[in-house]
């Protein structure tokens, strides 16, 4: 199984500008809000800590995590959110799943849709391509001075279900439901995580050339700059060099 396409989109959004900060802070604050509904305290709401734990990673504020938190146990008003997925195909035949968090479901299925349409993809039926795709834990880790192969043998103890060693890069993929109890014996372990999510992840990648990658980061990337919009999941291969040149491409 490959991962490095998740982890160059990864980094990407880290490095995110100022300008886009916001929207990412609202995006994370939902996401917050729909882990909440199940309880507001992360000590017994992994997926509210998980969600928590994201948001600190992107810097997102105390107070708007703690609003966020409060309105997702009802302790303060705000909109109901609805958690919906849209499918369908890119440029040359990508498959995409389109995560939405949305307070108005007209709105944002007419968005994806406009966005599908101009970019030259096309919004299938539900289910036309969610089985290309597996739900999955996926953490990374910079060995640094740390021994890759160490890093993976203790990954695979704590009941990882596959491991990817680069010189790097160390990608740790499990099944959903071992993901916390990877995740916390990572932790225990004294190594500090990159990133930590479950994800649907592809089964196999598309290799496409480069006009044509280009062509379908294009769509993937209006699509993730919709407000309903939480995260896109394709299996379009993108590796860290490719994603320089896009971003080269996009900035002139």
């Amino acid at each position: 199984m490959s991962g490095h396409s998740k982890w160059s989109t990864i980094k990407r959004k880290k490095g995110a500008t100022d300008a886009k900060r916001g929207k990412l802070f609202t995006k994370l604050g939902r996401e917050i809000v729909l882990a909440a509904r199940e309880g507001g305290d992360p000590a017994v709401n992994f997926k509210l800590r998980l969600a928590i734990d994201k948001a600190k990673a992107a810097n997102m504020p105390k107070d708007n995590i703690e609003r966020a938190i409060r309105r997702g146990t009802g302790a303060e008003k705000g909109a109901e959110l609805e958690e919906v997925r849209y499918e369908g195909y890119g440029p040359h035949g990508v498959a995409l799943l389109v995560h939405v968090l949305t307070d108005n479901r007209n709105r944002a299925v007419s968005d994806v849709r406009r966005a599908f349409n101009r970019y030259g993809g096309s919004l299938g039926e539900s289910g036309c391509v969610a089985w290309l795709f597996e739900s999955k834990g996926y953490i990374t880790v910079s060995p640094n001075d740390s021994d890759p192969d160490e890093l993976a043998l203790l990954a695979i103890d704590a009941g990882a279900d596959d491991v990817t060693v680069g010189s790097d890069l160390v990608e740790v993929f499990t099944l959903a439901n071992d993901f916390q109890e990877v995740k916390e014996s990572l932790e225990k372990n004294g190594i500090a995580l990159n990133s930590a999510e479950i994800s649907m992840l592809p089964k196999s990648l598309a290799e496409l050339g480069e006009k044509e990658t280009i062509k379908a980061m294009i769509l993937i990337d209006a699509l993730e700059e919709l407000e309903d919009v939480q995260q896109v999941s394709s299996n379009l291969n993108i590796t860290d060099e490719m994603m320089a040149k896009y971003d080269q491409w996009t900035s002139t």
